[in-house]
This record gives structure tokens, sequence and C-alpha cells, in this order.
């Protein structure tokens, strides 16, 4: 069934800001120093614990605006943030369409996470114009080869179930994830300097495939990503025959989701 945006943001902030997104929260805490005073522009915020987090971390001098395109959402970082009462603003747009003004913040983050990949390039292109010249911007994303046990599974149940027309939808799915060398060469087009990465290994381990298809995660945020090229009418076949797989293949063993999470870390040119 399909969920309204009002339960979406109450499953993310329960099940997937707590989990997922801390890995990725991890990231930016360990590789992004915030600068002392300024603007700060989260883009990608979610329920908005993270930017309040880093507000409540960074004090009264340097002032935090989250935006993300769920305004449930907003609705839900809006109310965190009138009880820390940190003066973090909150606003609504889409992530790689945001109209800011160039040049503007002294520190940008981006949270692309749960972003379908053909949109990561155009929000890090946001990111980088709405940063001030020499301000370091971050942007935390899937890397290619996450989900490698999925994939497969994947592929092997649309190839039993004859529907060989999308087989080739999963190797697209494979092959769209960026490569660390790919995102730091995105970084650069993008207008950044002095360019890092770093990726950690995550892993998110079911006792059993109903576990795994149950999971908030899987089933309301990254499943429709993977999925979107299926007719809805094929969804419960084709599920039916990735829970089958699963089942069968993992003898009794949890089954492991693999996560590559990534931060791409770099300095405005002052010249851009």
């Amino acid at each position: 069934m399909v969920k309204t945006n009002k339960e979406l943001a109450f499953l993310h902030e329960l099940f997937v800001a707590t989990d997922w997104g801390e890995r990725f929260a991890e990231l930016i805490d360990e590789h992004v120093a915030l600068p002392k005073e300024g603007r700060a522009l989260y883009l990608g915020s979610g329920t908005g614990g993270h930017a309040i987090a880093l507000q409540e971390r960074a004090g009264d001098d340097l002032k935090f605006l989250g935006i993300d395109e769920n305004e449930e959402y907003l609705e839900l970082s809006r109310a965190k943030a009138a009880v820390v009462k940190d003066g973090i603003e909150f606003r609504a747009g889409p992530v790689d369409q945001v109209d800011l003004p160039s040049n503007q913040f002294d520190v940008v983050l981006g949270d692309a996470s749960l972003v379908h990949v053909k949109r990561a390039g155009k929000m890090l292109g946001k990111m980088v114009r709405s940063a001030a010249p020499g301000a370091t911007v971050a942007l935390a994303l899937p890397t290619f080869s996450s989900f490698g046990e999925f994939f497969s599974i994947y592929w092997e149940a649309l190839h039993n179930l004859e529907l060989l027309d999308h087989e080739a939808d999963v190797e697209r799915l494979i092959s769209t994830l960026p490569s660390t060398a790919i995102l730091e060469d995105m970084a650069e087009q993008a207008g950044l300097e002095e360019i890092s990465s770093w990726t950690r290994i995550e892993e998110f381990d079911y006792e059993s495939e109903q576990k795994f298809l149950n999971d908030p995660l899987i089933t309301d945020f990254l499943m429709p990503i993977w999925m979107e090229s299926l007719s809805p009418k094929l969804h419960e076949t084709v599920i039916g025959e990735i829970a089958r797989l699963i089942n069968e293949e993992r003898h009794e063993a949890e089954f492991a989701l693999t996560l590559k999470a990534t931060l791409v870390v770099g300095k405005k040119a002052l010249n851009h």
C-alpha cells in the first residue's frame, strides 16, 4: 500500500533516521569541521535530527538552514526545533532544484542517502552554487557496490519469472551508483577543490526474508527506487520470488545488506 507523506515522515523518524541516517551523520561529524560563525546549509535535512544536533553543537554564531522536499518531514523538524529553541530554520524545496542565492553559506552539507542517484549530481551543483567561495561543501550518499546482495537476488527473481526485459534495469541500478573516483570527479566539475572522500562499509542484518521485506527502510524508501521500472501490478509477484530466493539462499543464517556509505568533501573554488 502506498503510504501518505505523513506516514512516511513518522516511519523515517522512527526507523530510518535512527539507524540508516546515523551512519551517514557519523561520517559528516567525523570529517567536517564547522566554522565558528556565519551561515550553514543542510540540504536533505530529513526530519531534522542531525541538523538540530549540529546547530546545538555550533552555538549561536553559526545559523543553520535545513531544507527538505517533504513538508511532513519539515513539520517534525520544526516541532523538534521549537523544543530546543536553538534558532535553526527549516524550509521546503526540491534538493536538486533549490532556489537559493549564490555564494551565501559558509558550510554546505547534503544528505543524498535516499535521493535517487540521478538527482545527486544536480544536488551537488546547487550545494556548490549556494556556498561562499572557500566554504566547505560535503555530500553523503551510497556508492558503487552497495546493495550487491539484493541486486543479485533481484536479477535472479526477474530471470526466474521470465521478466527478461527488466534484467537490464537491475544492471543499470548497479552501474549508476557512482564510484568514489566518479564522485570526486563530479565534485571537481561542480567547482570544488581540495577534494577528499571517505567510505565506510556498513551492514544491515536481517533474521529472515520477512524481517528484510517488512523493514520500513527497505519497503518504503529503498524498494520504490529499486522497482521504479516495474509496473505496480508486478510488484507483489516479484517481491514474492525475492522472498523465496532469500529464504533459499541464506540457509537459516541472517541475510545481510551491505552499504558503502561515502562522504565527499571539498572547498568551493575562489573563482567559481
